[in-house]
């Protein structure tokens, strides 16, 4: 396994001089010390508002990638609502060149899209990102743009993509961890988090690792699809 870009990651606890206040008073962040990627792959779970996409974010604009997402070279800004919790985080150096990098965050996909026509920048495939489906523009982005050697951070990426599409964009990482890459990706899709090879960190429980069968993701999803008429009758119910 090639060395990893990202290894270790502090929240610089001794300058934050109000833990009560955004984004220092989410729960998860307020409990941060430091953090260990020994992975290519590593998941990042939670339920909504746990503070899944302001870590992301955060963790993005501390590696030099613009915060709507795009690569090092992207610097534009549709609404700047970040958090300063980057300002806050200390990573190490990365340990070897990064031949690329890239945040892609379903949330502002289309703000990116719109970048990459505006400058006419190449390899993004042979059709405009607006010229697809949200779900094939993405594929398409993955396919052409991520490359061997590079650095991505992905903040649920299944929010535009179908099971099958999901099965996909599994392929082309478990392709691309194996030609050097690292991927840290923000989820909650049971599909990706399965990936054998990925290490699960559960914002539910202080970024604890955890088993894909331990997974709130996991365990949801197999109670309601192993008797939907049940649960409906028991959410209805409720």
């Amino acid at each position: 396994m090639a060395e990893l870009f990202l290894q270790n990651l502090r929240l610089k606890r001794e300058e934050i001089d109000n833990f009560n206040k955004y984004p220092f008073n989410i729960e998860v962040i307020k409990k941060i010390e430091s953090l260990t990627f020994d992975t290519p792959v590593t998941f990042i779970v939670g339920e909504n508002g746990v503070g899944k996409s302001t870590f992301i974010e955060a963790l993005a604009v501390k590696c030099g990638l613009n915060a709507e997402g795009g690569t090092q070279n992207f610097n534009f800004s549709t609404r700047s609502t970040h958090s300063i919790l980057h300002e806050y985080l200390e990573i190490n150096h990365f340990q070897r060149k990064c031949e690329t990098k890239f945040f892609l965050r379903a949330e502002s996909f289309y703000n990116v899209a719109s970048e990459v026509d505006s400058l006419g920048v190449e390899g993004y495939g042979l059709n405009s990102l607006h010229a697809c489906s949200h779900g094939e523009s993405f594929i398409q982005l993955i396919e052409n743009r991520f490359t061997p050697n590079g650095f991505y951070i992905l903040d649920e990426p299944e929010a535009a993509l179908s099971p099958t599409r999901q099965m996909t964009l599994l392929c082309l990482i478990n392709e691309l961890a194996n030609l050097g890459c690292q991927f840290i990706i923000a989820t909650h899709s049971p599909i990706l988090t399965s990936y054998k090879y990925g290490k699960i960190l559960d914002l539910n429980n202080d970024f604890a690792e955890i088993k894909y069968e331990d997974t709130e993701i996991y365990q949801t999803y197999k109670m309601y699809l192993d008797d939907p008429l049940g649960m409906q009758e028991r959410l209805f119910r409720d």
